[in-house]
């Protein structure tokens, strides 16, 4: 088996062990969820201007974690459906939203199988978050997943780290570079770190990642591939966690980190929204 098929294992493997430690971190902030029923993730709230009114519509949340933005949409009065491919990770969202009442299906299954084991072509809203599309070799397949699941007239909404962000080095908290490629590339990047991205108390057991960079163009280029007409497009400059330590400020009262008044102003994050014809 060559590396590159190897990166389900690998990859499932690193999220199971992280997700008992981000549902146990305050960054997530599960407790708020659990006190107040109106309370949604900051990711879910920055987008609310984008998203619209969702109340009634069946929707579902691909490559969805632990669940926060999953039951955020449910908050917001959709129908929702949470996809991913970790167990511990669906674990702890079945958890969360048996305990607030939430009346949400988790399916297990890789992204790419979505219209195999969900309906196809009967979704009016396809949502994917920050973060997702970065462990996935190639863009196509995913978009035409995505794609297969929405009805006619249905909408994609994704929200998704800049891939020119994703080129900088992290580890260099003096100067902003380069590091990475900007483009789909065949090799996996791979890491070896027991961090992860938010706050915790413990490490990861599985300390090892293979993930991937999609150009802008080849990410909005498959997805048109796909049959899906483009409606609105947005570059943020910010981004919900520390993504560059040292370059940023943050949090702010949006949840949201920025690059420090001294350093450049770069997109950080980008929203694409596109509706299936």
């Amino acid at each position: 088996m060559t590396e590159d098929a190897n990166y389900l294992e690998v990859n499932r493997a690193n999220w199971d062990a992280r997700a008992p430690l981000h549902a146990a971190s305050p960054d997530y902030r599960l407790d708020a969820f659990r006190a107040d029923p109106a309370h949604l993730s900051d990711v879910v709230r920055f987008d609310l201007p984008r998203l619209g009114d969702i109340a009634g519509l069946r929707a579902v949340h691909l490559q969805c974690h632990i669940g926060t933005d999953t039951l955020s949409l449910h908050r917001l009065g959709a129908h929702v459906t949470g996809l991913d491919f970790s167990p511990a990770s669906l674990a702890e969202a079945r958890r969360l939203a048996a305990d607030v009442g939430a009346a949400i299906d988790f399916v297990e299954a890789d992204v790419h199988l979505a219209a195999e084991v969900l309906e196809p072509g009967s979704f009016d809203l396809v949502y994917t978050g920050i973060g997702a599309i970065g462990w996935l070799p190639r863009i196509r397949p995913w978009a035409a997943a995505a794609a297969a699941l929405l009805k006619p007239g249905g909408r994609f909404f994704m929200r998704e780290g800049h891939p020119l962000m994703w080129t900088l080095d992290e580890s260099d908290e003096q100067r902003v570079t380069t590091r990475y490629g900007y483009f789909e590339h065949d090799e996996p990047l791979v890491f070896d770190s027991a961090e992860t991205y938010v706050e915790t108390t413990g490490t990861i057991a599985a300390t090892r990642t293979m993930e991937w960079n999609h150009g802008l163009a080849e990410t909005v280029q498959a997805l048109l591939d796909e049959g899906l007409q483009l409606e609105a497009f947005a570059e943020h400059d910010s981004v919900p966690w520390l993504a560059l330590p040292g370059h940023m400020t943050g949090p702010g009262p949006d949840g949201e980190f920025r690059m420090r008044g001294d350093r450049p102003r770069l997109p950080l994050t980008w929203t694409l929204q596109a509706r299936k014809l």
